[in-house]
């Protein structure tokens, strides 16, 4: 079964120089080069936002906002990682939505599902093979996974997101956040303790 921290990956383009074309393409003007840059990166962009925000309405905010703001200072990027880029970009929109509902705190207007949770859940893929009772625990999981997360202090967050969950090595990790290896690998060490702290009652 497909775990917890599996994701779409961006579809592959056949070279880096593809990418770099569209890049190119996009910079120059073509939005329907950035078009196809937002559908191969829009998976990644919203579960990273809503791993680390833990709502699914502010990740569909923050993803909007992260290719708004891509396409505003695409000019900017001068090459390397494309997806270290955008990564710094969803980070920031991020931390922005974060400070922004400690100054002011909003309330849901979309009502509950019966068991308290959303009704509608466009990021969650079920299993057709699955049975009900199956996708209950999988889904519960999921809950328990995200409400450890979002105990985490965001520093710590945004680490497990970038290399447990969108599967960056150190080296691509540590440029995205601006950090030395070894302190992301230190944070990592930290996250994953108190990670592992938490769901351990859920694993018994």
């Amino acid at each position: 079964m497909e775990s917890e921290f599996s994701y779409f990956l961006p579809r592959d383009f056949r070279t880096a120089n593809d990418e770099m074309l569209l890049i190119s393409s996009a910079q120059a003007g073509d939005l329907n080069s950035f078009n196809t840059l937002v559908l191969a990166y829009q998976n990644l962009v919203y579960n990273a936002a809503f791993r680390i925000l833990g709502d699914r309405f502010a990740a569909d905010d923050a993803a909007q906002d992260t290719f708004i703001l891509a396409f505003r200072n695409l000019s900017s990027f001068r090459g390397g990682s494309f997806r270290s880029w955008l990564w710094r970009i969803v980070i920031n929109v991020c931390r922005d939505q974060i400070r922004r509902n400690k100054r002011r705190p909003t309330v849901r207007l979309a009502p509950p599902g019966e068991a308290g949770d959303d009704i509608e859940s466009p990021w969650w893929i079920s299993d057709p093979g699955e049975s009900p009772e199956q996708r209950m625990e999988r889904a519960d999981l999921a809950q328990t996974i995200q409400a450890c997360l979002d105990e985490l202090p965001l520093e710590y967050r945004l680490v497990v997101t970038l290399v447990d969950i969108q599967e960056m090595d150190y080296a691509e990790a540590a440029e995205t956040m601006g950090l030395p290896i070894g302190t992301v690998k230190s944070r990592l060490a930290r996250a994953r303790a108190r990670l592992s702290l938490c769901l351990q009652p859920s694993l018994l």
